[in-house]
């Protein structure tokens, strides 16, 4: 596993991969690896402009000709349920399955708002949003041939879910709230979520009396990775110093955006088990290529994975059909 470059990758041709947060970081990386190895990738973005404008620019640099790649760009604001409902019947509409859909978008450490349909920000777009639209994709990952014969669900997280707590009695920091502690509640039910939708795939497949499951659910972070994600918490700080700061940690410690999703790629194409966490192996965990690693004891918490759930099915209106 040391070493995993893109170069390990399969050939994906006749595959659809679905990615969120496309059009910048992370997204970006993972769309022009996917493409440039023959996937058909939907790139869904909360402004199709700006996920247009990402498209001409990966077809302009990318080494293949740009008739090769082909990317489809749609509108998936996660921060309305509205927006993923209609995003998903969209694909249901001209999809027959999706292999890997890439939970990947996010927003960190942002001064408190709401989404549409009044959640707290980074829970509401991080997590719920992520929730509802797998589970309104779920028909077309079960009906994926997948790789590896398994279609993939890979979410991405943080190291930050560490310092991340749930508090189920005030999930929408209504009471009080802080940005950081916030962002870390949001990543840790990112994995609460990851790792529970994987245990009830193999509980619905082991009671159907079926083989292993036709769906992994796969979490991953990718380290520090210098991406547009740390500009945007320290515009939305209003902070000058936060601006300085953050963009001399990005030239000090982080690694670049296309090593930062190497993890998502990891996590998408290689030979992993369902429930796995995909991290850099480098130091702390933070740069490096991808290992399979382990996240805190608090991700495992089965019985705050349910209750995550519960309350995920209710806040969202979305079951998943397993």
């Amino acid at each position: 596993m040391s070493g995993w470059t893109t170069d390990e990758m399969p050939r994906l041709d006749g595959k659809t991969v679905v990615v969120t947060g496309a059009n910048s970081g992370l997204g970006y990386e993972g769309t022009r690896a996917f493409a440039e190895k023959g996937a058909t990738v939907v790139m869904a973005c909360r402004s199709v402009r700006r996920g247009d404008r990402a498209a001409d620019e990966i077809r302009r640099e990318s080494a293949l000709d740009r008739d090769d790649l082909d990317l489809d760009v749609r509108e998936c604001d996660l921060a309305s349920l509205d927006s993923v409902a209609a995003f998903a019947e969209g694909l249901a509409a001209d999809y027959d399955a999706v292999d890997v859909c890439c939970n990947n978008a996010g927003v960190m450490a942002i001064p408190r708002s709401e989404t549409e349909d009044g959640f707290e920000t980074q829970f509401g777009v991080n997590h719920l949003g992520h929730f509802a639209l797998t589970g309104r994709l779920f028909p077309l990952l079960d009906a994926a041939e997948g790789i590896g014969g398994a279609a993939r669900v890979v979410t991405q997280s943080s190291g930050a879910h560490e310092q991340g707590e749930m508090d189920f009695s005030d999930l929408n920091w209504e009471r009080s709230y802080g940005k950081w502690k916030a962002y870390g509640r949001s990543k840790l039910a990112n994995l609460l979520f990851a790792y529970e939708l994987q245990r009830r795939i193999a509980d619905a497949r082991g009671n159907d009396g079926g083989d292993d499951p036709e769906i992994r659910s796969v979490a991953c972070h990718p380290g520090y990775a210098a991406t547009n994600l740390q500009h945007r918490t320290a515009e939305a700080s209003g902070n000058p110093l936060m601006k300085v700061g953050m963009k001399a940690a990005n030239a000090v410690l982080g690694q670049d955006a296309a090593t930062g999703a190497l993890p998502m790629l990891y996590a998408a194409t290689a030979d992993v088990d369902g429930g796995a966490y995909v991290e850099p192996g480098g130091l702390m965990n933070m740069r490096g290529t991808p290992t399979v690693g382990r996240s805190n004891d608090a991700s495992y918490d089965r019985a705050d994975a349910r209750r995550l759930w519960e309350y995920s099915e209710e806040a969202t209106g979305v079951e998943f059909p397993i």
